[in-house]
């Protein structure tokens, strides 16, 4: 993304996820943008809401709403708690942004400032979501 280069948004697993996005939970929740920066989705009763099509890649989906948690009360001085949920599994998750949660984002915030100003892309590392990742034709060519 930092380098202008995006995800075809019409390959079928982006479809199934915004679709499941779309119409779920949909009259109990509002969308904001946020200094243009986020999109996030919070529930009537105030907590942000993050809906993901699988629990797959679960860790990078309560990293995302746990950002989401720690810009709100780092950079806005709101605190809220979040729910990460999973509307095809029937599953739900209660987040809470702990001084571990808090300290994690900011290393991730580190990580990812690190490899955009670098000069050279990290070493290419084979991981089990590499074959269903939209990505994945730019890191095997």
């Amino acid at each position: 993304m930092s380098r202008g280069i995006d995800i075809d948004r019409g390959a079928a697993n982006i479809r199934r996820g915004t679709h499941i996005d779309e119409t779920s939970y949909r009259d109990k929740r509002r969308s904001f943008q946020i200094n243009g920066r986020i999109a996030l989705d919070m529930l009537d009763s105030g907590e942000v809401m993050e809906v993901k099509a699988s629990s797959t890649l679960e860790k990078p989906a309560r990293m995302q709403l746990l950002y989401y948690l720690w810009y709100l009360d780092r950079i806005l001085d709101i605190q809220r708690e979040g729910v990460l949920a999973y509307p095809a599994e029937r599953k739900r998750e209660e987040v809470s942004l702990t001084d571990e949660n808090a300290a994690a984002v900011e290393e991730t915030i580190c990580g990812i400032i690190e490899v955009v100003e670098s000069d050279t892309p990290p070493e290419l590392e084979k991981k089990p979501y590499c074959d269903s990742c939209l990505y994945q034709d730019i890191c095997w060519l």
